[in-house]
């Protein structure tokens, strides 16, 4: 029970703001000697993300564009966070998120957080569609030249939404900016029965001395008043998620938690890969506390076998049943 209270707690505080080898942190991108390649250069930049970071959340609305509509107050939090190297394949990189947190008593709490994969020059990328529905995308010859996608995954690394974007390094900045991108509701809106149900957000990741930023510009999108059909803009949102390495905590109750998991997540990451490409997308319904409906079940198999009450075969094959069943969208 007090553990249940502790993730409800630190989920309110940080989530409210939403097979290789364990990679340990990776080498950050410097302005000295330049790598080999633009593409080498690239690679380097979305590595050098990886590390043990200390975060700070802030999300700001600003503009409102709806006749009555009050901009919300600013919500700030931070956490500790590591961020490991899932996996190199050169051309293809991922990035998971797992929040380190402890309460005064000292108890550690690790929370699998978000996961960001990179490709370069993709052929598809899986994009968010509206309600309960993402697609995957064709991306042009033009569009992917030179260009990463990035796809950002749940907690449960059920999809979240996913752009194309080029890493520029005018002006010495490391950066990397998405195209516009549909996305689901966060956590934070979802849980207060908002009039607005999805954004219309650019991304951008750029590298800073202390470690690196991930800034948002989110436009809050809705039903049009009058014409339910039709969207329109209710308030615009500035989110910039700072990640500076740290030293000051201890991480191993995150790596020990990764150890334990990381072939079980392995297998839910093909069970939700499989159903994107046989269904050229993903039907899953969507849940404001966890992000989708499968996010508790997924998580918790995952805390079993690090306990070692449920094996990673047996953790694995619920998960794909879980998958399978979830994935299939009602009949009209």
């Amino acid at each position: 029970m007090r553990r249940a209270l502790m993730i409800t707690t630190v989920l309110a505080a940080v989530l409210a703001v939403s097979t290789p080898a364990l990679a340990q942190t990776a080498p950050v991108a410097t302005t000295g000697e330049a790598p080999a390649s633009q593409f080498e250069r690239d690679r380097q930049s979305i590595l050098a993300q990886a590390g043990q970071m200390r975060v700070r959340f802030d999300m700001r609305e600003n503009v409102s564009f709806r006749e009555g509509y009050e901009p919300l107050e600013e919500k700030l939090s931070a956490g500790n966070e590591i961020v490991r190297v899932v996996y190199d394949e050169g051309d293809r990189i991922s990035l998971q998120h797992i929040l380190v947190m402890s309460d005064d008593a000292g108890n550690h709490m690790v929370i699998k957080h978000w996961r960001q994969a990179w490709v370069y020059q993709p052929e598809t990328v899986l994009t968010y569609a509206g309600p309960d529905h993402w697609t995957l995308t064709p991306v042009s010859a033009d569009e992917r030249r030179g260009a990463w996608s990035q796809t950002v995954w749940q907690t449960d690394d059920s999809p979240r939404y996913g752009g194309v974007g080029r890493w520029d390094y005018t002006h010495g900045i490391a950066e990397w900016t998405s195209n516009a991108t549909w996305r689901p509701l966060a956590r934070r809106d979802a849980v207060r029965d908002p009039i607005y149900d999805r954004y219309l957000g650019t991304n951008r990741h750029a590298l800073t001395p202390a470690g690196w930023v991930h800034i948002q510009d989110n436009m809050k999108v809705g039903p049009a008043e009058g014409d339910a059909a039709q969207l329109s803009a209710i308030v615009q949102e500035d989110v910039i998620n700072t990640y500076r390495h740290v030293d000051n905590y201890d991480a191993a109750p995150g790596d020990a938690y990764w150890t334990a998991t990381k072939d079980y997540w392995a297998g839910v990451r093909a069970a939700w890969d499989e159903v994107a490409t046989r269904n050229g997308g993903i039907y899953l319904e969507e849940e404001a506390n966890r992000g989708a409906v499968t996010g508790k079940p997924l998580m918790d198999w995952a805390d079993e076998i690090q306990a070692g009450t449920l094996t990673t075969e047996a953790g694995i094959q619920q998960a794909r049943e879980l998958i399978a069943r979830a994935t299939v969208e009602p009949a009209a």
